[in-house]
C-alpha cells in the first residue's frame, strides 16, 4: 500500500461529525437487519436535502394558498355574512370541486411517476448480516459498512478502514479539480487528526478509481454535502418550461387585472350593487385564469413519463420532459450508440503488425491489475484469457507463473493521460507496464521491442510503428498500445514515472456498427434532430464507423484543433461538423456550450465518469442504466436500453406531452378569453350583470373540467415531427384573434336575446351561460389539431369529457338544481340559435386557426 503524500492538498471545509473507527467484528459482518431498521428510524432516511413529500393533509391544504381560492373564499364568507347563503355555499362547493379534482389528478399521476423513478433510485453495496448487499441509499444508516469501486457515488460520510488505490473526485465539496487519494485509517493508531480528510469519504463525492472499504459516520443532512444540498434542493434552476409558465401567468395576470378593474369601475359608474359586482370581478378573475393549469401539466406529463416508461425511458426531473421534446442536437459517444459497445480482441501484433504473444500477456497483467472503471476492452481483454490461460505462458521470455507476479502500485487512468500504468514485481524486479491509447503512449516511449530484443526508436521505425496502428484503425479496429519499461523499487509511483517506454505492441479490437444504426440516424433526422459524434477515440476509426452509418465525417475536428480555437469560432463550427475526436471530457463541455450559445437545445447520451460534466451542461442529460452512479445521478432520463431507437421513442413522447399541454393554454387563451371580455363589456351596458357569480363559477369549472382528460388526447404527426419550444407568439396570436373571434358571437347572442328574443333578466343569464359553455368546449375539438378536425379524431375520454359537459349545461336550466342556480328553460327557438352559432363559429375558428398554425406543419 502506497503511503499518503504529506503535500496532497487539504478540503477547504470542516467535519462536525464523528468519524469513529469501527470494532474489529463491526467490520467483519457490518450491522444486523434488525440494528438497519432501528438505525434508520433513529436518524431517518439517507437524503441530503428534505424530502420535498409532503403530507397528504398538507397537499390538500396547499391547494387553497392561491391568491385566487383565498380571495374567493373570503367573497363567500362575506355573501354568508349578509345572507346570501345560497351564493356562499356555490362558492365554497366550486372551489372544494375544483381543488379535489386537482388534488386526484396530481396525486395519480406524482404516484405513478414515484415508482418509475424507484427503478433508478441510487444503490450503495452495504454489508449486512454478514453479507454484501445493494439497498437503495436512503436505507444507508450510521455504522454501516460499505464497499466502494470506481464509478460509484458515495453514499454517505464515512471512515476508511480499507483502500487501494483509491481517487476520489470531491471537486463538488472543495473545488479542486483533480481526484484526490485516500488512504485507510491506520489500523495501529485509531487517532482522528481534526481537519485531515484524507481517511475520510464524503456524500455528494464520487470514486474515479480503485476500491475501499468504509464505515457510515453521518447520513442524510448530518452530512458535510447536506447544507448544501439542502440550499440547491430550496430553489432548483428554471427549465424553459417553466419560465414559459411563468410568462405567461404574467400575461393572463395582467390581463385580469384590466378586466376586473374595468368591471368595478362600470359598476361605481351604473350603481350596480357593489357586492354583487365585487363577486362578479372575482369571479370574472377566476375564469380568465387557467387555475388548472398545474394540474394538466403534472398529469400530462406524469402520463407521458409513464408511456416513455414503457419505451424504456425513465424520466427522473419531470420538469426535464418539455426540453427533451424540444431537443434538436444531441452529442454522443459512438461507441454503443454507433457500435454495439460490446468488444472483441482481434489481435495483438507487435510494434509492426506481425503476431506476437507477449503483448497479451502484458496487457492481461495490466487489466488483471487494474482498479478503475470496467470498461469494454479490459473485459475483451480478460475474455480472450478464458481460451488463452496464462498459468503457462510467456512473458518476456521466461516461462513464469503469472501468480507470481505481485502487484505494488498502480497509477490510475485519467482522461487527459488516457493511459493506466500498474507495477508488478517477479523475482525482486519491478516493471511498470502501461496500457492506453496509441496517440498517449508512443510519446513517452523511448524505443521498441522485437523479436524479443529491445530497440531505440529512429525516424524510420518510429513512422513505421505509427503506420501499423493508423492502418488498423482505418479499417474501424479499436487500438491499445501496450509498453514497458524496468522501474526501480520505492513507495510510491506517479504519472511522472511513465517515461522511456519500450513500445510491446498493439491490441486490435472490432466493435462493428449497429445494424439499426444507419435507420435510426435517418429517423432522427427526418425528426429535426441531428447526432453530432464527441469521442476521445481514433479520427481514423471515428470516420470510418461514422462513414458505415451513412453520418457525414468528411470534415472531423481534433481535439487539439479545439484548443487552438477561440469561444466564436468554435460556436460556428459547431454549426458545420458533425464528428468530434480525441476530445477530452472539458472539450466536450465546451462544444455543448457553443451550441447552446447557437440557440440549440442539447441532449447528452453519456455513461462514463467523465460524461458527468458534460451531462450537468447539456439541456438534457441522458444516460443508461449500465452507466456509473455518477452519470446516472447527473443525468435527468435514464434509458433501459442504449439505442437510438429507443431515445428516439423517448424524445416523440416528450413532444406529444409538451404538445397536449399547449393545447390547454390555446383554450385559456382564445375562447375563454373571449368570453370574459365579452362579460366585461355586457357589464357595461345592460342594467343587470350578465351572468351571476355562482354561474360564472360553474361555468368556469365544467369548461376545466372538460379538459381534464387532454393528456390522453393524440397529437398531431406535424407536431411531434420537428423539435417544439415554448411559443410565446402563438399563444398571443390566439389571444389576439381568435378572442375577439369569440366575443363577436357572444355579441351576436347578446343581440339575439334582447331584441329578438326580448330575454328577462334570468332567461340572458340562462342562454348566455349555455351558449358560452358549448362554444368555449366544443371549440377543443378545432384548436387540438393543426389539421382538419375531421381527419384527425381526438381520444375517446376527451370526447367523452367535452360532449358529456356540453350535454349537461344544455339539460341544466331544465331541472330542480337549474332553478336554485338561478336558470329558466330555454327555448327551442333560442336552441336552434345557439346550434347554428356554435357550428358558423367553429368553421371560422379553424379557418383563423389554419392560418396561425401554419408555421408548425411547414
Amino acid at each position: 500500500m502506497s503511503t499518503p503524500d504529506p503535500s496532497s492538498p487539504k478540503p477547504n471545509h470542516s467535519v462536525t461529525h464523528s468519524f469513529a473507527s469501527p470494532t474489529p467484528s463491526q467490520q467483519a459482518s457490518g450491522l444486523t437487519s434488525v440494528e438497519a431498521r432501528n438505525r434508520l428510524a433513529q436518524f431517518g432516511p439517507n437524503e441530503p436535502a428534505a424530502s420535498k413529500r409532503t403530507a397528504t393533509v398538507f397537499q390538500i391544504l396547499l391547494l387553497f394558498a392561491n391568491p385566487l381560492a383565498i380571495i374567493l373564499l373570503a367573497a363567500s364568507a362575506i355573501s354568508a355574512a349578509v345572507g346570501e347563503t345560497l351564493n356562499a355555499s356555490i362558492i365554497v362547493l366550486m372551489v372544494l370541486l375544483s381543488a379535489a379534482l386537482n388534488f386526484i389528478q396530481t396525486f395519480r399521476s406524482q404516484r405513478a411517476v414515484d415508482r418509475i423513478r424507484k427503478e433508478v433510485a441510487p444503490t450503495a453495496s452495504v454489508l449486512r448480516d454478514a453479507k454484501w448487499i445493494e439497498t437503495p441509499r436512503r436505507e444507508v444508516v450510521p455504522g454501516d459498512v460499505i464497499r466502494l469501486a470506481a464509478g460509484d457515488l458515495v453514499p454517505a460520510d464515512a471512515a476508511l478502514v480499507q483502500a487501494r488505490d483509491l481517487h476520489v473526485q470531491q471537486a463538488a465539496l472543495t473545488g479542486e479539480s483533480l481526484p484526490v487519494e485516500k488512504f485507510a485509517v491506520d489500523p495501529q493508531s485509531r487517532k482522528e487528526t481534526e481537519g485531515d480528510d484524507r481517511h475520510k469519504v464524503f456524500l455528494g463525492t464520487s470514486i474515479v478509481s480503485g476500491t475501499g472499504t468504509a464505515v457510515v459516520a453521518a447520513t442524510g443532512k448530518n452530512t458535510t454535502f447536506g447544507d448544501i444540498a439542502t440550499r440547491l434542493a430550496a430553489k432548483p434552476p428554471e427549465t424553459e418550461f417553466e419560465r414559459g409558465t411563468r410568462q405567461f401567468g404574467l400575461l393572463v395576470m395582467k390581463t385580469t387585472i384590466l378586466l376586473v378593474l374595468f368591471v368595478l369601475l362600470i359598476s361605481v359608474v351604473l350603481h350596480h350593487n357593489f357586492m354583487e359586482s365585487l363577486l362578479f370581478a372575482v369571479a370574472l378573475a377566476v375564469g380568465l385564469t387557467p387555475e388548472f393549469l398545474p394540474m394538466i401539466t403534472t398529469v400530462t406529463l406524469g402520463r407521458g413519463a409513464v408511456h416513455m416508461a414503457r419505451k424504456k425511458v425513465i424520466v427522473k426531473h419531470l420538469e426535464a420532459m418539455q426540453n427533451f421534446g424540444s431537443i434538436d442536437v444531441l452529442c454522443s459517444d459512438k461507441t454503443g450508440t454507433l457500435t454495439s459497445g460490446e468488444m472483441t480482441l482481434d489481435q495483438h501484433v507487435d510494434p509492426f503488425g506481425k503476431p506476437c504473444e507477449p503483448v497479451f500477456l502484458m496487457a492481461y497483467l495490466n487489466s488483471l491489475h487494474e482498479t478503475g472503471v470496467t470498461n469494454p476492452l479490459d473485459e475483451a481483454i480478460k475474455e480472450r484469457h478464458q481460451s488463452n490461460p496464462l498459468d503457462t505462458a510467456v512473458l518476456r521470455h521466461d516461462r513464469p507463473d503469472i501468480h507470481e507476479y505481485r502487484k505494488i502500485d498502480e497509477i490510475p487512468f485519467d482522461f487527459e493521460r488516457r493511459r493506466v500504468s500498474i507495477v508488478v514485481e517477479h523475482a525482486n524486479e519491478r516493471l511498470l507496464i502501461t496500457k492506453g491509447a496509441p496517440e498517449s503512449v508512443l510519446p513517452v516511449c523511448s524505443g521498441y521491442e522485437l523479436d524479443g530484443q529491445q530497440n531505440p526508436w529512429d525516424d524510420d521505425s518510429r513512422l513505421r510503428s505509427e503506420a501499423t496502428y493508423r492502418a488498423f484503425c482505418a479499417q474501424g479496429f479499436r487500438m491499445l498500445a501496450v509498453a514497458y519499461s524496468t522501474v526501480p523499487p520505492k513507495d510510491v509511483y506517479r504519472a511522472d514515472d511513465e517515461k522511456n517506454l519500450v513500445l510491446a505492441g498493439y491490441l486490435t479490437f472490432s466493435d462493428p456498427p449497429l445494424e439499426s444504426a444507419k435507420s435510426s440516424l435517418l429517423a432522427l433526422r427526418s425528426d429535426g434532430i441531428e447526432v453530432k459524434i464527441l469521442t476521445g477515440d481514433n479520427e481514423l476509426v471515428t470516420q470510418h464507423i461514422c462513414s458505415q452509418v451513412g453520418l457525414d465525417s468528411d470534415r472531423i475536428i481534433l481535439g487539439e484543433e479545439l484548443e487552438r480555437m477561440t469561444d466564436p469560432a468554435l460556436a460556428h463550427v459547431v454549426e458545420q461538423t458533425s464528428v468530434f475526436a480525441r476530445v477530452s471530457p472539458a472539450q466536450k463541455n465546451r462544444i455543448i456550450l457553443a451550441l447552446k450559445a447557437r440557440s440549440h437545445v442539447v441532449g447528452y447520451l453519456g455513461d462514463g465518469i467523465n460524461d458527468a460534466p458534460s451531462l450537468h451542461a447539456a439541456d438534457v442529460g441522458i444516460s443508461v442504466s449500465t452507466a456509473v452512479d455518477v452519470a446516472k445521478d447527473a443525468a435527468d432520463f435514464i434509458l433501459l436500453e442504449r439505442s437510438l431507437s429507443v431515445l428516439h421513442e423517448g424524445i416523440i413522447e416528450g413532444r406529444k406531452s409538451f404538445g397536449n399541454v399547449m393545447k390547454y393554454l390555446l383554450m385559456g387563451t382564445s375562447s375563454n378569453f373571449g368570453n370574459m371580455f365579452s362579460m366585461a363589456v355586457a357589464a357595461s351596458f345592460l342594467p343587470y350583470l350578465p351572468m351571476l357569480p355562482t354561474q360564472i363559477l360553474l361555468n368556469n369549472f365544467l369548461y376545466d373540467l372538460a379538459q381534464v382528460t387532454i393528456p390522453t388526447d393524440k397529437v398531431d404527426e406535424t407536431f411531434i415531427h420537428k423539435p417544439q419550444r415554448w411559443n410565446v407568439k402563438m399563444i398571443r396570436d390566439f389571444m389576439i384573434y381568435i378572442g375577439p373571434l369569440s366575443s363577436i358571437y357572444d355579441f351576436l347572442t347578446f343581440f339575439a336575446l334582447l331584441k329578438i328574443f326580448h330575454a328577462s333578466e334570468q332567461f340572458f343569464h340562462t342562454g348566455w351561460f349555455v351558449e358560452s359553455l358549448a362554444t368555449q368546449t366544443l371549440v377543443i375539438f378545432v384548436i387540438r389539431t393543426a389539421r382538419n378536425p375531421f381527419r384527425s379524431r381526438p381520444s375517446l375520454a376527451l370526447t367523452l369529457t367535452t360532449v358529456s359537459v356540453v350535454a349537461f349545461g344544455i339539460v341544466l336550466p331544465y331541472t330542480s338544481l337549474g332553478a336554485l342556480l338561478g336558470f329558466t328553460p330555454l327555448p327551442l327557438g333560442f336552441l336552434l340559435f345557439i346550434a347554428l352559432a356554435t357550428c358558423t363559429y367553429l368553421i371560422l375558428v379553424e379557418v383563423v386557426k389554419r392560418r396561425l398554425m401554419r408555421r408548425l406543419i411547414q
